[in-house]
């Protein structure tokens, strides 16, 4: 193996890795669509996606059909939104092919500026979140007029965890343009074009969303559970990163500002699922959300089963979340110390997006979710 990779280079073989895996499963599902396909890359795969485009909970394969599973009692096989073991066995391996791909891009490209990278390319993780608020408005789309707004397959690619793949794909494509444009001088850093892109992208996103809030009866625009929820997130962000530089300064000494990001980022994630699942209703929505992540909904039952009645009318339940939310991103900026960021600041970068992405994207998402009401 040490021979083949000295002979052709690891990107190469990288290369030649993932070019195998998807000739090879295109050519299985072809010889055996029943077996290969149908019971196991739709079951597992493709049928999730199609259940959760439509808001629905279950999906059968019925002769060919797919359709909602009280339509095909008896049907087999059926596949429901989220994730099982066996398609974990499928995405875990496909994200390492992947991370390893973005290791090999970096060296390609040779990206050393890395902290100018993770501020460019912040307005991308709130392109995400945004992104997968359009499908959520093309399941509000389906439930109104029984029509989706945008058809499959391509609705697929918003959901999760296509959705990764596409937000990826996109952003790769704006970093390699954005390193042209510095190399060849047209602007002062990557970073700006890089930021300029991932802008761009969002505005037209939230300009989908909001001409969806005007124009369709499903979607409706409540500006103040917007204002509150960055508002909120903004003074959780001050008081923590307050906290921080005045008992234990030397937590932040290796992320600097790239800490404040990290916290702010899990902070919306903190306070919009406080308000959506406690508070929605006072900002003119007909019910409060329903916790969607295991996290969530456990965090709102202890509370629900710590509090008196009383008190939890007037606190709601979901807030420990929030301080959860903001405890765990204390932790992550104390772990990435300067020792960290001085052996290896490309690797260090990389799990600082990651993690900020993590908490913005699922945060975006609810915020959005809940100020277009889809």
């Amino acid at each position: 193996m040490y021979e083949y990779i000295e002979r052709y280079g690891p990107e190469r073989i990288w290369a030649a890795t993932v070019l195998v895996l998807a000739a090879g499963v295109v050519l299985l599902a072809v010889r055996f669509p029943q077996r290969v396909y149908v019971d196991f890359i739709w079951q597992y795969y493709w049928g999730p996606v199609v259940a959760d485009a439509h808001g629905w909970g279950c999906v059968a394969w019925a002769g060919g059909e797919q359709v909602p599973c009280a339509e095909a009692p008896g049907a087999e096989p059926t596949a429901s939104p989220g994730y099982t073991f066996v398609s974990y066995a499928g995405y875990i391996p496909t994200l390492v092919l992947a991370v390893i791909g973005i290791v090999f891009l970096i060296q390609r490209l040779e990206i050393e500026r890395y902290r100018a990278g993770f501020y460019g390319l912040f307005p991308f993780m709130l392109f995400g979140g945004a992104l997968r608020v359009v499908e959520d408005a093309n399941v509000a789309a389906f439930r109104d007029t029984g029509e989706l707004a945008i058809e499959l397959p391509w609705s697929g690619f918003l959901i999760s965890p296509l959705i990764y793949f596409t937000v990826f794909a996109v952003t790769v494509v704006a970093v390699v343009v954005s390193v042209w444009l510095d190399r060849n001088d047209y602007v002062p850093g990557y970073e700006y074009p890089l930021f300029g892109i991932g802008t761009g992208l969002l505005a037209l996103t939230l300009g989908y969303l909001g001409y969806l809030a005007v124009a369709a009866e499903y979607a409706t625009f409540y500006p103040y559970l917007l204002l509150t929820t960055l508002v909120g997130a903004s003074i959780a962000t001050w008081l923590t990163w307050e906290a921080v530089e005045r008992f234990t300064p030397e937590i932040n000494r290796g992320t600097r500002y790239m800490g404040l990001v990290v916290i702010w980022a899990h902070a919306v994630d903190g306070v919009a699922n406080v308000i959506g699942l406690d508070w929605a209703v006072a900002f003119g929505h007909t019910q409060n959300l329903v916790p969607k992540h295991p996290v969530n909904a456990t965090i709102v039952d202890v509370t629900g089963s710590i509090l008196p009645a009383e008190i939890a009318e007037i606190t709601g339940q979901a807030w420990p979340f929030l301080l959860v939310k903001l405890a765990a991103a204390v932790v992550v900026i104390w772990i990435f110390n300067e020792e960290v960021f001085d052996e290896s600041p490309r690797y260090a970068i990389l799990l600082m997006i990651t993690v900020v992405a993590v908490g913005l994207g699922p945060g975006t998402r609810d915020m959005l979710r809940a100020t277009f009401g889809v």
